[in-house]
């Protein structure tokens, strides 16, 4: 986007890009904000959405495992996973892609986080029927290639 272009123009921007990635869940957020901090919502989809979730430098689904990530550390953000969990099936991850990124977080924020960032994935899963998640089984080993 250019210096030039109209805030609406940059509203509009960002919401194609918004109901790409989070589809209805990140317009009910937005809606949401309506009554209490309209401007707010449209920092979500001018900026977040139109100006960084758009920027070229990673792929919409590697967005998604950082924001993934990055909730999960921070805590206190189920209502923001629940969007992200949709929004990272929405962009091509798997549930198990998602499950492991969660697990692997474990690592690095502890487990109370990853299990409440897991359970808000398992909420997500139930309502899209994606459950159970097919996992490999505790303890095995996986099988790589060269």
């Amino acid at each position: 986007m250019s210096e030039s272009t109209t805030r609406e123009e940059r509203f509009a921007h960002g919401l194609e890009v918004l109901k790409r990635v989070d589809g209805e869940a990140g317009q009910r957020v937005v809606d949401s904000l309506a009554d209490i901090s309209p401007e707010l919502g449209h920092q979500v989809v001018t900026w977040a959405f139109g100006e960084i979730y758009d920027r070229p430098g990673l792929a919409p689904r590697d967005r998604q495992l950082v924001t993934l990530g990055v909730l999960t550390a921070l805590g206190g953000c189920e209502a923001q996973l629940d969007v992200h969990v949709n929004a990272a099936l929405n962009v091509g991850l798997t549930p198990e892609q998602i499950v492991e990124a969660l697990l692997h977080s474990a690592v690095y924020c502890g487990m109370p986080r990853a299990l409440n960032a897991t359970f808000a994935a398992k909420k997500v899963f139930a309502e899209r029927g994606l459950l159970p998640v097919g996992q490999q089984p505790a303890g095995g080993t996986a099988a790589t290639s060269a």
